[in-house]
């Protein structure tokens, strides 16, 4: 469950919470908030910054108990840095940093005032929401395959408030976006022994299920035969768990064209024939990042009720080196009757991709996006902090990257010149699936602009920024709240 969120205009130094956020700045300059507790305690957070006991450095923080004249058990204070450069990244910092803190604490609940601070060009809507996400972001908790812990546990973090005036709409947002974040994350984290196609499909139909306006028909091996998806099932030939083809509906547009989501989803990719090296392999159970992404938009669009038509199509396959595997110089036919010379089997994303993209097309979407874990070619280009986008588009593009820098959930434009797509020339099909030695993120957005010829559309690769790295690196739900948004902005 995510966290419940709330307001409150209750002052910070008499508020009940048992534990309240509150944000110094590295001058010595305290928020508002801040000042209050500070006066009320008799200058306790002055003389403890004075005397270097805490610190107001950007991203720290400090917890204070039992404050006198503070009715809150709890005060925890918030580095917020330099406040001459304090702008939307630096909140953004503040936040997550508080929520960091907040889980190790064993309260139910808490309130901040982190959203009284200005923040240049952005309004109190923005500020709530996204203290919200980076609150929620850390109150989450895998625990799916995990020994459950003694019912006598110390409390966890269900709800929190945020200062400033009453904003429905805001909440319900952040709400939203939050609930898909977790629905993507969740996906994302969750072992591939269990995290299957036929696990994928599956919730997708008990979300639709729950949800009235919401549609899903699930495609197996056999229909997708039927359709000509040879380059898909190519890829899944090695596997024992088959394929899906997940199509969710969202009908609250009346007549208009729907946007199209489009999400990479190799439960587990080990690089089929063309075998993966051993070391972090196991990180490519987060391979299906991209499907779960996009279910993680549906939802968030879903329960915000948006006045527009949606479709998600996820494929959902497996990766598998067997004696049934799909092998470097293969020749695949593609739903679009373009064929492929596989080159390398680790290059899979793509040839599941293109069918998708083909059979979305039946939908005739005003705007097509797909969002895949597509190659370490762009972690190399972009690392972790920004996702990679493609697209001929001058408009969606510049709609996307707003998207994004609103939300902090950033990408950044790649070109998808024709200068590229010579790479993919073969002599034995009518181009590979293997761009060359450089600019592999761009020679793999040049195959997909191959299946998409006609219409609107736009790549996102997250190879970067689906998860975090390390044996205990969780899914991170990106790209949901830049995608949310974009959706959001067209119902303006």
């Amino acid at each position: 469950m995510t966290l419940n969120f709330s307001q409150t205009l209750d002052p910070s130094d008499s508020s009940n919470s048992p534990c309240v956020i509150v944000g110094v700045f590295t001058d010595g300059g305290l928020s508002p908030a801040a000042a209050r507790i500070d006066s009320a305690s008799s200058g306790a957070i002055k003389r403890l910054l004075d005397s270097s006991d805490i610190t107001a450095k950007a991203g720290s923080s400090a917890l204070l108990f039992a404050l006198p004249g503070i009715k809150s058990e709890r005060v925890l204070i918030v580095g917020l840095g330099d406040k001459a450069k304090f702008n939307a990244a630096a909140f953004n910092k503040a936040s997550l940093e508080a929520g960091r803190a907040l889980k190790s604490l064993p309260v139910a609940s808490a309130a901040s005032w982190l959203t009284e601070l200005d923040v240049p060009g952005h309004d109190s809507a923005w500020k709530l929401r996204t203290a919200a996400l980076a609150a929620d972001m850390h109150a989450y908790r895998y625990t799916a395959t995990l020994k459950p812990k003694d019912k006598a546990k110390a409390p966890q973090l269900e709800s929190i408030a945020f200062f400033g005036e009453k904003d429905d709409r805001a909440l319900a947002e952040a709400a939203a976006m939050a609930k898909g974040v977790r629905f993507a994350r969740e996906l994302g984290n969750l072992p591939p022994n269990i995290c299957t196609p036929e696990y994928i499909a599956k919730q997708a139909s008990e979300f639709a299920d729950a949800k009235k306006g919401v549609s899903c028909e699930v495609l197996e091996r056999e229909e997708m035969e039927k359709l000509g998806m040879g380059s898909l099932l190519g890829v899944a030939k090695g596997s024992v768990n088959t394929p899906r083809l997940v199509v969710l509906r969202w009908n609250g547009g009346g007549e208009a064209k729907p946007y199209a989501l489009v999400g990479k989803g190799v439960t587990f990719d080990s690089g089929g024939i063309s075998l993966k090296p051993g070391p972090a392999m196991e990180e490519m159970k987060f391979d299906m990042c991209g499907a779960a992404g996009m279910l993680g938009t549906f939802v968030s669009a879903v329960e915000l009720d948006l006045p527009l038509n949606l479709v998600c199509v996820v494929a959902a396959v497996e990766n598998m080196p067997d004696g049934n595997s799909y092998r470097p110089s293969d020749v695949l036919t593609s739903m679009s009757g373009q064929t492929i010379e596989v080159l390398n089997t680790d290059a899979e994303g793509r040839l599941i991709l293109c069918d998708a993209l083909t059979y979305v097309q039946k939908f005739e979407p005003q705007v097509i996006i797909d969002a895949a874990t597509l190659t370490g070619a762009c972690v190399v280009a972009l690392g972790k902090h920004a996702s990679g986008l493609m697209t001929e588009d001058e408009e969606l593009a510049s709609e996307l990257l707003a998207a994004g820098n609103h939300t902090l959930d950033r990408a950044w434009r790649l070109p998808l010149w024709d200068d590229y797509q010579s790479a993919l020339d073969s002599a034995f099909a009518d181009f590979t699936n293997l761009g060359g030695k450089y600019g592999g993120a761009i020679t793999a957005g040049c195959f997909l602009s191959r299946f998409t010829t006609g219409y609107r559309w736009a790549h996102l690769d997250i190879a970067g920024t689906a998860w975090n790295e390390g044996r205990k690196g969780l899914a991170t739900g990106r790209p949901v709240p830049l995608l949310t948004q974009y959706l959001i902005d067209r119902c303006a």
